[in-house]
């Protein structure tokens, strides 16, 4: 324990007081001495109470400029005091970001239908008791209806947006960017990622012909990302709150999940796992850490539990928006066959020589190989299994899809493929290129 090294206090010596009472009974002396206690403590009180504030506020200014993170604070009373530093942190967070996230508004040119009634009878019959009318729907012209909603980011101040796939599938729709502060602008897509839900457009610059600056995020790592962390989700929840904010964990790493909506689906790996709340609307926002960084993107919920949500990690969007910056366009290296990845199950199941692999099948009306791809020119068949990518082994944890994320269209690898009970390794094989 460490004190300050103050003198020592010895209070001074007193003599004895000789008090000499004459004249005077005890009964007359009560009065006046109580009187005399009651004075001396108001005024005691009022004095104590001043000293006490001039001292304090006398020390709180000596310790705020000896060391100001230990001084306590003198505020306005009507000011919020967050309680935690993680509620501070959660504050300060979505006061910066808000303003760089958005709302996506789908709208369309939708048919204005008129109802009628005829009687299909009438050329036949010309009596009321065969009256029969059923109705019957013409088109009387058009208007644009709202026929879907989501949340984006802004990641570049010429207004670049990053969303999800899903909210912008439709290519007949117009897209319309809603910011916080109630500014309109339409916007176009530029890219879909064809592997991953996600999509990139830019606010059209006729909208924007003030050449207006936009605020943006800032992306963090999402490799560094650790179960248990703290996640912030804000987001266009249900198409009518705009910006709402939900806390939460990191409940889980390394994902692979199947979703599905409006007719699309697709699977993703490598997702991200939180328990804020992630509802409809919220596809395509911010998944942000305590530093106010973009760590994911909210893609998906699990119906069947509670607060289940998916987002794509960040580090995956980061590709995209360099490839539409240099080419406008998002490309993935291509292989051509369409697999399954083999686990222990699959392996009893179908009775396969291996427990791992990536094992070529086709698709009711698609082929296992893809014709003219880098598989066919290869010689690779149905029933073959892919055992190393050029040279790494092909798990349920290293997939194919994440290992051939790691090249480019044109690159030149090898293959371990096992037919049968034969290996084999095929050299040399140039893999083609994937837009859509």
């Amino acid at each position: 324990m460490v004190v300050y090294n103050l003198p020592e206090f010895r209070p001074p010596k007193l003599g004895k007081l000789k008090v000499k009472i004459s004249n005077l009974s005890k009964e007359k002396l009560l009065v006046p001495l109580a009187l005399a206690i009651i004075v001396s403590s108001v005024f005691g009180f009022i004095a104590g109470s001043i000293s006490s504030s001039y001292f304090y506020v006398g020390i709180v200014d000596y310790l705020d400029r000896l060391n100001p993170s230990i001084a306590p604070k003198i505020v306005d009373k009507d000011l919020y005091i967050p309680q935690t530093s993680q509620e501070q942190a959660i504050i300060k967070v979505v006061k910066e970001v808000s303003p760089a996230v958005v709302s996506i508004i789908v709208t369309k040119d939708l048919p204005i239908l008129e109802e009628y009634y005829y009687s299909p009878f009438e050329e036949f019959f010309n009596d009321p008791f065969f009256e029969f009318n059923v109705p019957e729907y013409r088109q009387k012209g058009v208007e644009k209806k709202e026929i879907g909603g989501g949340t984006g980011f802004i990641i570049s101040e010429d207004g670049m947006v990053l969303t999800n796939k899903h909210v912008v599938l439709d290519e007949e729709a117009d897209y319309t960017i809603l910011t916080s502060e109630g500014e309109k602008f339409s916007a176009k897509i530029l890219a879909k990622d064809p592997l991953q839900d996600i999509a990139i457009l830019k606010i059209n610059p006729e909208d924007n012909s003030s050449l207006k600056i936009f605020p943006k995020v800032k992306l963090g790592d999402s490799d560094k990302i650790q179960i248990g962390q703290t996640a912030i989700v804000i987001g266009y929840v249900l198409g009518r709150y705009q910006n709402t904010v939900s806390v939460g964990i990191i409940s889980g790493l390394g994902r692979t999940i199947t979703a599905s909506g409006g007719g699309f689906y697709e699977t993703l790996e490598d997702i991200i796992q939180t328990d804020a709340a992630i509802n409809k609307g919220n596809s395509g926002g911010t998944l942000l850490n305590l530093r106010g960084e973009v760590i994911g993107i909210n893609t998906a919920i699990d119906v069947e539990g509670q607060n289940i949500g998916f987002a794509i990690p960040i580090n995956k969007a980061k590709r995209d928006i360099e490839q539409v910056k240099k080419d406008g366009k998002i490309v993935y290296p291509f292989l051509g066959v369409r697999y399954i990845l083999i686990t222990e199950e699959i392996q009893r199941e179908n009775n396969l020589a291996v427990d791992h692999g990536a094992w070529i099948v086709s698709d009711p009306g698609e082929p296992a190989v893809i014709q003219g791809s880098a598989a066919q020119e290869a010689g690779l068949k149905e029933g073959d299994i892919i055992l190393e990518f050029n040279g790494e082994k092909i798990t349920l944890e290293n997939s194919l899809a994440k290992i051939i994320t790691k090249y480019n269209p044109g690159d030149e690898i090898s293959l371990k493929i096992l037919n049968g009970e034969k290996e084999r390794i095929i050299n040399k094989v140039i893999l083609g290129e994937r837009s859509k």
